[in-house]
């Protein structure tokens, strides 16, 4: 069968299939259908800051409605904002639509269950079913069995509400100064607000999104104004996060970037010394760094790798019972709190512990030792062509021979970008780039060269 999900929901570029308004409207008409005989059915609809988002949100809504089902409208939201609000409101189901970390050109769909978790494949397989069988094709309520759009005003306040409870009572940031990075997404009004009502004295960048710069030099893919603005401002930490907010990177007082792997491991060591960490056992990907799983090992606990995306993540996590799992780009999922990765819920969990540990965030950083690692992005047409190529075949097996158990190649295609990630790994960033420029070579002379 035909696909329309990818790893993370559908994406495109906008105005350019599957991310045109008819085919929008379609694909609303066929989610809706699995829920057109439920009693009184609605769906909750969120939305980033893309230019694009109006247009594909009208056209969503009209195919929903036009299928017998309401609409409950919270406009621009954080996706674990929607994941929440969803289950509050007892929709049948959550969708925002955003392109997380991707260029404003592109925009996407994403559907969230009514306990808050994201649709699962079988289940993103079905809405394909229907969409490409045309299932709904004589589904046509009228008169006052069309779907109706209520907006729901007072849903950031039920979420900041809902945040407020993942921290212990009488927890403040009085005294704290912080840099928050909101990439011009959905965050800019939430997370700032949160902060300020905690005590702490902001300085917010980022946070005048104009439809077009969401994410551009900014947010967690692009830290680097962010850490200009923590040393200029003398400030404790920044924080920065992503278009739809649901990862978090951080930054500490000597402006050294603290990615996701070390924000787990902070996490992770403070709930093993409290004997919190269920099963001593957390939950990454295969991009992590190898420093996190020594340092967890060390403090006597155990971590599991998963392929990459949060999805996958959470998978193990349920399977395993695990409370903590999570990526190294920042989407950590703290289980007993939310049911996806949430950014500002990261943000304080980090600060909690801070607090906790009367430290300073390099300080407790500098418990993990990160090894040297360079990620490799190669722009192809194909990537199934990409993986069959005898060159890159033999040039793996050249680089693994090379470390010698030492270090790793790990190869990869994007889910959500025509691209091709290579991560390379090791004890040795003298020997990583040596590799790293050789491989590039290879591949742009004998890989890329006989895709085009």
């Amino acid at each position: 069968m035909k696909k329309l999900f990818g790893t993370d929901g559908i994406r495109g570029v906008a105005n350019q299939e599957p991310m045109i308004a008819e085919v929008v409207f379609q694909i609303g008409r066929a989610g809706a259908y699995l829920f057109k005989d439920e009693i009184d059915p609605k769906i909750l609809i969120g939305r980033d800051t893309r230019i694009s988002g109006d247009m594909l949100e009208a056209a969503l809504i009209a195919g929903i409605c036009s299928m017998g089902v309401d609409v409950l409208r919270v406009g621009i939201m954080p996706t674990p904002a929607v994941a929440y609000l969803a289950r509050v409101y007892n929709a049948n189901c959550g969708i925002v639509i955003s392109a997380s970390h991707n260029p404003f050109q592109y925009n996407g769909i994403k559907y969230i269950r009514r306990d808050g978790f994201k649709f699962s494949d079988l289940e993103e397989e079905e809405i394909e079913r229907i969409y490409f069988k045309n299932y709904t094709k004589n589904e046509w309520p009228t008169e006052k069995n069309i779907g109706r759009v209520k907006d729901l005003s007072e849903a950031t306040e039920k979420y900041i509400d809902y945040i407020k409870t993942t921290i212990p009572s009488g927890f403040n940031l009085k005294g704290y100064k912080i840099v928050l990075d909101c990439a011009n997404g959905a965050s800019f009004i939430i997370t700032p607000q949160v902060f300020t009502e905690l005590g702490a004295k902001i300085i917010t960048i980022n946070n005048k999104p104009n439809g077009i710069n969401i994410n551009f030099e900014c947010g967690s893919t692009r830290p680097d104004s962010l850490r200009k603005e923590v040393l200029n401002q003398q400030a404790n930490l920044g924080l920065s996060y992503d278009g739809d907010a649901d990862r978090v990177i951080a930054v500490d007082e000597k402006g050294n970037i603290v990615d996701g792997d070390q924000i787990m491991a902070i996490y992770a060591l403070n709930l093993i010394k409290k004997g919190q960490l269920l099963n001593n056992t957390m939950v990454t990907t295969l991009m992590s760094n190898i420093g996190l799983d020594r340092v967890i090992k060390k403090a006597g606990g155990k971590v599991i790798r998963t392929n990459i995306g949060d999805r996958y993540v959470l998978e193990m996590m349920k399977k395993i019972k695990a409370v903590l799992g999570g990526e190294q780009s920042g989407h950590i999922i703290f289980l007993q709190y939310g049911t996806t990765g949430d950014g500002l819920l990261t943000s304080l969990q980090l600060l909690k512990v801070l607090q906790e540990e009367e430290k300073s965030l390099s300080n407790l950083a500098s418990v993990m030792e990160k090894y040297p690692q360079i990620i490799l992005n190669f722009k192809v047409k194909d990537k199934g062509e990409f993986f069959k190529n005898i060159y890159l075949k033999k040039t793996i097996k050249e680089i693994e021979r090379k470390f010698k158990g030492k270090g790793r190649i790990f190869v990869r295609p994007s889910g959500t970008e025509p691209l091709i990630r290579i991560l390379l790994e090791g004890e040795s960033r003298e020997e990583l780039e040596e590799i790293s420029q050789d491989l590039r070579e290879v591949i742009e002379r004998e890989v890329i060269k006989n895709l085009d």
